[in-house]
């Protein structure tokens, strides 16, 4: 039985949370939607070939194999260019667009995209409503938050912003920018003050490492709906957890999921993955899986110098 939880989000994660993961962790939990890794929007109309590449879920119907949709999340700073990416998102078969404005990165931030936008509310405001002027009225538009760039002073600005720009969902990251991911910095209760502020529907972001931490999320932050992020990669089936008080998933079932993950392949067409690719990402979901699981340090320990995929998927048999 399913408790009081509406809506449970699989989250971006840049570098991460790529396409299979997406299809590891919803063939084992219970999720609403995925919303993809950022879509850069720079200076121009993107190629096809770019959305495939990092939501190769546009192959089949924007789901993953189990059928949960998956949204695509645009980065940019120009609120025409935003909008005319959008649309051509939404005419490849993104289930909606997500509007990234809260990534910390410093990379992206020196770029005046995700987080940096905080500091400009009314440009927030413009992004928002050119894309949702831009795409179909049945689409749903997102956007991913901070409370705030340096403090937390605009939250309630920049939350509204958001609503009258025509949103239909805003995802709050209880954190600034400024905090980063310091543990002791998360703040549900502004998130709550800000869901009793505004109209739209509040997502619930940032430090929802087990079930508890989702009940506390939950009443502190007004909100029956939340995103997932570090917190399922530490425990892969946290939202199952969350939803139906499943026990943490077993370490030999976790050891599968990252020999499948080993295996995988591009499915963005002549979109080959580079050669590093599982290596990197196999080490980072092993450092999430740490806080959990004592064989993961071991296991991380053993791969730690290792590069090429085959010899990932000959260290997991």
């Amino acid at each position: 039985m399913k408790n009081n939880i509406e809506q449970i989000v699989l989250a971006p994660m840049e570098g991460v949370l790529d396409y299979t993961v997406r299809d590891l962790l919803t063939q084992i939990n219970d999720i609403d939607y995925c919303v993809t890794e950022f879509v850069r929007v720079t200076h121009h109309l993107l190629t096809k070939r770019t959305f495939y590449r990092l939501c190769p879920e546009l192959y089949h119907q924007s789901q993953t194999k189990t059928g949960t949709p998956v949204r695509v999340q645009l980065l940019g700073q120009s609120p025409e260019l935003m909008a005319d990416n959008a649309a051509y998102a939404i005419q490849l078969g993104s289930y909606g667009i997500d509007i990234n404005c809260g990534c910390p990165a410093k990379t992206v931030v020196g770029s005046q995209g995700g987080a940096f936008l905080l500091k400009s509310p009314e440009l927030i405001y413009q992004i928002a409503k050119q894309v949702r002027a831009t795409i179909p009225a049945n689409q749903k538009l997102s956007v991913k938050i901070r409370l705030g760039f340096d403090d937390k002073t605009r939250c309630f600005e920049i939350a509204d912003a958001v609503a009258q720009g025509g949103a239909d969902e805003i995802v709050i990251h209880g954190r600034t920018k400024q905090d980063g991911y310091q543990s002791d910095k998360i703040d549900w209760l502004t998130i709550g003050q800000i869901t009793q502020r505004i109209t739209i529907p509040v997502i619930a972001n940032g430090e929802i490492f087990n079930p508890t931490d989702a009940k506390n999320c939950v009443e502190q932050s007004q909100t029956k709906r939340i995103m997932l992020g570090r917190g399922i990669l530490a425990a892969p089936n946290l939202a199952n957890q969350i939803r139906y008080a499943e026990p943490l998933l077993p370490w030999q079932q976790v050891l599968q999921l990252l020999q499948q993950y080993a295996r995988s392949e591009s499915l963005a067409e002549q979109v080959p993955l580079k050669p590093l690719y599982h290596s990197a990402r196999i080490k980072q979901w092993l450092s999430y899986l740490k806080l959990h699981y004592p064989e993961a340090i071991t296991l991380l320990q053993q791969i730690r110098k290792l590069k090429t995929q085959q010899e990932i998927i000959e260290s997991l048999s």
